[in-house]
């Protein structure tokens, strides 16, 4: 009986495990998708997740707001994340650590191949909008002091207080290249805070000019200006998904879809939708959503999104 007893047992978990295992064989692959950590990259990484399960019948996963564009690139190194959104010039500067080209085209050429060389990650068609740094000072303080270019404003620096986001006081195409090429030296030292804070501190006169970014909706709501970059330090910076090579090879339609996607957002677009989220408060996942109903083309065999 004893013996018996012990035969159903592991027969039962022989069982068990077999249908453990086929429900594992069954399950769909998934596709983790990532976002660095502010606004704009939180609704690109819903967006393109959206986007995907629309308009094929990919499972997606998602793991948005993990931090700045190192913690990204670890995470798509060690296969953490198989996609997140990147910005060309950033890719150049703070990951390459390259100082040309300086094309649009050029610029995106590059990373393309030293991105497959050196990761093997690759760089698909980008979305159609550039945001790039955004030097902010308070639209009344330019005035007064006819100010349009940063190299106006290097005179003006000794007297202020900045305020950065982590990053960019530490990468290499942020405040140390920025100051050696425009000359700019502070009275004080930065203040350094999460960059969705810095557009309310220099309103509210707390700071005295930031880094910010082109595409932000607060830009025109809280009255800042953007200062010119008359020397032409910041590389371009256009938006592209960035996906890893063998989850292009997982999932075959992966590369169609986001062939349909790239070019479909304008600047203008963009820093629409930052608003509605920055500005009217409205659920970044709501705004993504609205957008891929909209703009995902009808027929394709995925899912509803």
């Amino acid at each position: 009986m004893r013996v018996a007893g012990i035969g159903i047992v592991r027969i039962v978990g022989l069982m068990a495990l077999a249908a453990t295992l086929t429900a594992c064989e069954a399950a769909p692959p998934t596709l983790t998708i990532g976002s660095k950590n502010f606004t704009e990259q939180d609704l690109l990484g819903e967006l393109v997740a959206r986007w995907i399960e629309s308009t094929t019948d990919i499972e997606v996963e998602r793991r948005l707001h993990l931090g700045g564009t190192f913690i990204c690139h670890q995470a798509m190194l060690s296969g953490d994340i198989d996609m997140y959104v990147e910005y060309t010039g950033t890719a150049l500067a703070a990951i390459l650590e390259l100082d040309e080209p300086r094309t649009p085209s050029g610029v995106l050429e590059t990373v393309r191949r030293e991105y497959g060389d050196r990761f093997g990650l690759v760089w698909t068609e980008p979305l159609g909008f550039e945001n790039t740094f955004a030097i902010l000072v308070r639209a009344s303080m330019a005035d007064s002091l006819q100010l349009s270019r940063l190299s106006q404003a290097a005179a003006h620096t000794p007297d202020w207080t900045p305020g950065f986001g982590f990053e960019f006081v530490e990468r290499a195409d942020g405040l140390p290249g920025l100051s050696a090429a425009y000359g700019i030296q502070f009275g004080a030292a930065p203040r350094v805070m999460d960059l969705g804070l810095t557009y309310r501190a220099l309103a509210a006169g707390d700071v005295d000019l930031i880094a910010g970014n082109s595409t932000d909706g607060q830009i025109e709501l809280l009255r800042l200006r953007m200062l010119e970059d008359d020397r032409s330090y910041f590389p371009p910076y256009f938006a592209a998904p960035l996906v890893r090579q063998d989850a292009l090879a997982r999932f075959p339609e992966l590369r169609a879809a986001l062939r349909d996607l790239g070019g479909r957002i304008s600047t203008h677009e963009m820093r629409r939708l930052n608003a509605a989220v920055d500005v009217e408060g409205r659920d970044y996942r709501q705004v993504a959503e609205e957008w891929v109903k909209h703009n995902a083309p009808i027929g394709n065999g995925g899912r509803n999104p």
